[in-house]
């Protein structure tokens, strides 16, 4: 039987809601994760609300293209194997596939570096206080040389990588260590033992995190981190 074009249409507009609302998906602007695999965290902010330290073109792009790309990939690679219930027990795990290695830490350390971030007049910039404030200053001498010394691992980072501020775990001190590509801290089997603990801060160094703003201009783009640093998230991450 011939369809009419208006019934065509009609049948596409239902097909196309039909497939919107597919059960197993769940949307994320251009993205689409799996409800069975890790899922993609939502943004604590708009894609604006950083600037003009980070950029809204950057921040959306590096959210929904490279962030939900790691966890597409890491789903993809776990999807015939069973998991452990959390992306800090994965990537503590004695031994890390590449795949797994590097899109589940793509997937964790963005979820790290998203959180260490707020808005100007939010939670971002300032100085930190109370039990963090105090830490630091035992553990660093002052704020300003802890500052001082994770810019500097930040910077010096030789192409892709990660900054952290963690807590050791060997001896509870808080250290200042870099990783590269997606390593990060709570990788056990790749990383040296006076370097593993738990990340109070991340930031992220690879180009695609400052380029479209910044150009090559990576230490602008670590002095204006500054402005938005979370320390409320790095003190509750502190109390764990």
């Amino acid at each position: 039987m011939n369809m009419t074009r208006r019934e065509a249409l009609k049948k596409t507009a239902v097909l196309g809601a039909a497939a919107a609302f597919a059960p197993g998906m769940i949307a994320r602007g251009n993205a689409a994760e799996p409800v069975n695999g890790f899922q993609l965290m939502d943004l604590p902010y708009a894609f604006d609300a950083l600037e003009p330290a980070v950029d809204a073109r950057t921040m959306q792009i590096h959210y929904e293209k490279h962030h939900a790309g790691y966890y597409r990939k890491l789903n993809a690679a776990l999807k015939e194997l069973s998991p452990p219930a959390s992306l800090e027990a994965l990537l503590a795990g004695p031994e890390l596939s590449d795949a797994v290695r590097n899109n589940g830490g793509g997937a964790y350390n963005h979820n790290i570096f998203w959180k260490s971030m707020a808005p100007v007049g939010n939670g971002g910039g300032g100085e930190p206080t109370g039990d963090l404030a105090a830490k630091l200053r035992k553990d660093f001498g002052s704020v300003a040389e802890f500052k001082e010394q994770f810019s500097k691992a930040a910077g010096s980072v030789f192409g892709s990588g990660w900054a952290w501020l963690i807590v050791r775990e060997s001896d509870g001190k808080l250290v200042v260590v870099s990783t590269a590509n997606q390593d990060n801290p709570l990788m056990k089997s790749v990383t040296p033992p006076d370097q593993v603990g738990r990340p109070l801060l991340a930031l992220d160094v690879w180009e695609h995190a400052y380029y479209l703003h910044y150009q090559n201009r990576r230490t602008d783009y670590i002095s204006n981190w500054w402005k938005v640093v979370n320390w409320d998230e790095a003190t509750e991450r502190l109390g764990r």
